[in-house]
């Protein structure tokens, strides 16, 4: 299991265990995808800075 499930797996077990009521899944998904982004970033196959820009050169 590499970091991106780990992360995955985390998010959407933490999620459902914080969670009550009628919006659970929203919430549920919601710390799923940020589990699945930290662990893109972890296994290094999302790169930050490509994402939001790196700034201009001069």
């Amino acid at each position: 299991m590499n970091a991106t499930q780990t992360g995955l797996l985390a998010g959407l077990i933490l999620g459902l265990a914080a969670t009550q009521g009628f919006t659970a899944f929203l919430v549920t998904l919601a710390v799923g995808i940020i589990g699945l982004v930290a662990g893109r970033v972890l296994d290094g196959k999302l790169d930050l800075g490509e994402l939001f820009g790196k700034g201009r050169d001069k």
